[in-house]
């Protein structure tokens, strides 16, 4: 264990084990940056991460991508009593991280992933990204950093310490201000009862929210000539394009399912998390479509690839329409 200050001191990153959402059983192991640290830090928490997860009801297509899905800070708060807000930057970074750890508070920055050794054969020391992590243990002394980051817990140290704050900047220099939200946590976690009934509710607003035509049916009609246009692309051009349509629907809705799945431990929602999980399947499996289409430029078998999510999607809230009134 590192002697630094840390939120949570009893984290140990050489023993740290990811909570069961960042399986890599599941099809999508990790989601997007800011869902994934939640899950994370939620967990290492000591309670429930999939009682946030209603909110996927309300992902849409948005023209040329799926909703870059981030779980509503009013529902972090209603739900674990977590207050979370903008952490303004008038000094160094590390400064202001430092006064907040030190008071037991999260900060959560977004960062350049080309000094974070976890995106190692991604962006690590090869293209510059931005991306979001919640620092929990630093040593500005001895550049030392762990943090959540996608689907685990990370430590780094040295030149990418000086990077990640960039040290390299000099007085004439632009500052580093990133944008910075801290989290400030209760004295004590909420009880089972609480989350659930909670979460019940949350889930019935945001299925009011949710959109009112079928989003990948939308997505559907001008998949094929989307990626006619990403073929003409480097190939590196391939992964950003799918990251922003398939995975972000797939893990969505894998992340829908593993939360009706949690409310309803009877089983009441079973057809429902089916359906969700079958929007995800079949994102998984046009992905596959999408990399061989793309290198054989050949489009005609995409245009009927997500049918089985479109009717997935449809089933999923009728179903949620009659059992949720």
């Amino acid at each position: 264990m590192l002697s630094m200050s840390a939120v949570f001191p009893w984290l140990d990153q050489a023993a740290y084990v990811p909570h069961a959402l960042h399986s890599q059983e599941r099809m999508w192991p990790e989601t997007n940056c800011y869902v994934d640290l939640w899950i994370e830090v939620l967990a290492s928490l000591g309670t429930h991460p999939q009682a946030m997860l209603g909110f996927t009801l309300t992902q849409d297509f948005e023209g040329d991508q799926f909703t870059f899905f981030k779980v509503p800070l009013e529902d972090i708060e209603a739900l674990y009593g977590i207050r979370v807000t903008e952490l303004a930057i008038f000094d160094n970074v590390e400064n202001h991280i430092a006064v907040q750890i030190a008071r037991g508070r999260l900060c959560i920055v977004e960062m350049d992933s080309f000094y974070m050794p976890d995106t190692q054969g991604v962006a690590y020391r090869a293209e510059h990204g931005k991306t979001t992590v919640a620092i929990n243990r630093m040593d500005v002394e001895a550049k030392r950093l762990e943090y959540f980051h996608n689907g685990g817990y990370f430590r780094l140290e040295g030149d990418d310490f000086d990077g990640l704050f960039q040290h390299h900047l000099t007085e004439t220099d632009p500052p580093f201000l990133p944008y910075t939200e801290f989290a400030k946590f209760p004295g004590r976690n909420a009880s089972p009862d609480h989350l659930r009934s909670v979460a019940d509710r949350l889930l019935r607003q945001h299925f009011a929210r949710r959109p009112q035509e079928n989003p990948i049916a939308a997505f559907a009609e001008v998949f094929p000539r989307q990626v006619e246009a990403v073929a003409e692309r480097p190939f590196a051009f391939f992964h950003k394009y799918a990251f922003n349509t398939l995975r972000q629907v797939g893990a969505n809705f894998e992340l829908l399912a593993s939360h009706l799945d949690w409310l309803a431990e009877n089983g009441a929602l079973k057809t429902e998390a089916d359906a969700a999980r079958a929007i995800a399947e079949n994102a998984k499996s046009v992905q596959f479509q999408l990399a061989r289409a793309v290198t054989r430029k050949k489009f005609e078998p995409l245009a009927t690839a997500l049918e089985p999510a479109v009717e997935s999607w449809d089933k999923l809230m009728q179903g949620l329409e009659r059992k949720l009134g």
